[in-house]
């Protein structure tokens, strides 16, 4: 299936598995993704990912993060695409977005990579803003 904004596809993923309450999520990898993905481990919102060798395009295995096993609270309250194929949202590293008043990140790609919103404001770098999470 030919997917036209796979980054949507992969919040669009985590959301649904992370409300359903699944340990589980699988959907077609690329560097974007894994990097997004990276990402989200480094600021404790999954607990893994796994990219595997399949045929024909590889599968990034995302392990969902849950507080207490018992009733399952969520790590990730909420996920939105910010920047997307028709309207291109950028910010400079003066005006990086706050999340929540800095409880939640934002994902942004610069020309070092892609990055937290924290980590970006130390580079002194601007970029692309992706998506929030919180």
């Amino acid at each position: 299936m030919n997917v036209t904004d796979p980054i949507a596809d992969m919040l669009t993923r985590i959301r649904n598995a992370n409300s359903a309450g699944k340990d589980e999520v699988s959907m077609p990898s690329s560097k974007v993704l894994a990097e997004l993905a990276r990402v989200f481990l480094e600021e404790g919102y999954i607990k893994s990912y796994e990219i595997e060798e399949t045929h024909p395009q590889k599968t990034l295995h995302v392990q969902l993060k849950y507080g207490d096993k018992r009733n399952k609270n969520k790590v990730i309250k909420g996920i939105k695409r910010i920047s997307k194929p028709g309207l291109r949202i950028y910010s400079s590293a003066e005006d990086l977005p706050r999340v929540l008043g800095g409880l939640g990140t934002a994902v942004i790609s610069t020309s070092k990579g892609v990055m937290c919103d924290r980590d970006a404001r130390k580079a002194g770098v601007g970029g692309e803003v992706i998506a929030y999470i919180w």
